[in-house]
């Protein structure tokens, strides 16, 4: 028997010992599962994956109203990966990593960028994408020319995003908005100044609106790291090292590439 299959047996059997004492839950937790989140999800034959479902070219719907993008491919793939179902669980941003930390989600798969704050709370996969923070600004304006200019102007993002914390490094003001469609009505009736977000994105959502009054000002030379978050602690160890073996998996046969040039129009799988 693979170490798989008896993982997924011993946690079954867990579970169904918890429910004969009466206290089975209808979401089991990592801990109730023998404090292995891997052997959790291989039992219940699903992994659950958080993301917005509204950040083009990332997590998004199409014309039908179905849910795709480069994450949701991702995600398919790790699932694929697993031998479990992927189900998906859309919500606001701010939302899904306090999801993840409480065990409502078992992964985030929403262009997470790592950040020094956020590697203090959760584990991480190694990075699948790497993108640079473009300032977003109207079309007829040209006060911001540079990062610096950032200070004493006005943005918005969501509060929690790696976004916000680059204007706010940079002296900007920022509001906190739900998604990125509310952050281009603000942008575009004049009630900010500017926005920041991925360099991608901003191209997406160009090829989505070809008349849109924007454009990018400046472009924060570093580079984000994105990945896959998950709980910090024992408990997900053999999980993330099944997520990076997935992701390793399609760098080396080419899918990872083939994805971002799919969704972006460049390839973001590499630093270079």
């Amino acid at each position: 028997m693979s170490w798989k299959r008896f993982a997924a047996a011993f946690a079954a059997a867990a579970l169904w010992l918890a429910a004969l004492a009466g206290c089975a839950q209808e979401k089991p937790q990592a801990t109730d599962m023998g404090g292995d989140l891997l052997a959790a999800i291989l039992a219940k034959g699903e992994i659950v994956v958080a993301m917005e479902g509204t950040w083009s070219p990332w997590t998004y719907h199409d014309e039908s109203g179905e849910l795709v993008g480069y994450d949701v491919e991702v995600a398919q793939a790790i699932a694929d990966h697993l031998g479990v179902k992927a189900t998906f669980v859309e919500g606001e941003w701010d939302g899904l990593l306090a999801g993840l930390e409480t065990g409502r989600y078992d992964i985030m798969v929403n262009g997470v960028n790592v950040d020094e704050d956020r590697k203090q709370k959760y584990d991480f996969s190694t990075p699948y994408a790497y993108d640079k923070t473009a300032v977003i600004v109207r079309g007829d304006d040209d006060s911001i020319q540079a990062m610096e200019d950032l200070e004493g102007k006005h943005t918005a993002n969501t509060i929690t995003s790696t976004y916000a914390a680059v204007a706010q490094k940079y002296g900007a003001e920022v509001t906190a908005v739900d998604d990125l469609n509310q952050t281009f009505e603000l942008l575009l009736t004049g009630r900010i100044d500017a926005t920041l977000n991925a360099e991608g994105t901003f191209y997406d959502y160009l090829r989505a609106h070809p008349d849109a009054n924007v454009k990018i000002a400046c472009i924060d030379p570093d580079f984000n790291e994105t990945a896959i978050p998950v709980r910090k602690g024992e408990e997900t160890a053999s999980l993330l090292a099944e997520i990076n073996a997935a992701l390793e998996e399609m760098r080396q046969d080419g899918r990872l590439s083939e994805l971002a040039v799919k969704y972006f129009g460049a390839d973001l799988s590499k630093s270079d």
